[in-house]
């Protein structure tokens, strides 16, 4: 969903401390729960694929732009450009949700 710099940094760049709670980390467990929302995701008991849940899924879409709005001008360049990439794709994911047509 993301790319691979963003899913390795920290905050602002910088090494964060093992188990430390970072933004972009916070930013990408949401894109996550998103996914498993989206039906993305299996069982990791049963290996069997999960049910989509598309008024989750929004309420997660909502939760991140209400983060994109409430800390505009307070994020990092990386920051910012992860999480209109992943609100983008993840709209894109919702609209065609709801149309029934795969998006991309």
């Amino acid at each position: 969903m993301a790319s691979d710099a963003a899913r390795g940094s920290g905050d602002d760049g910088q090494r964060s401390a093992p188990g430390e709670v970072t933004f972009v980390g916070f930013v990408l467990s949401l894109a996550h729960t998103a996914a498993v929302h989206f039906g993305d995701v299996a069982d990791p008991v049963t290996g069997a694929p999960l049910p989509p849940n598309l008024p989750a899924a929004g309420q997660i879409i909502d939760i991140l732009a209400l983060l994109q709005t409430r800390t505009r001008g307070n994020l990092t360049a990386e920051e910012r450009q992860l999480l209109e990439q992943l609100l983008d794709e993840l709209r894109l994911r919702q609209a065609a949700g709801r149309t029934g047509v795969p998006a991309r």
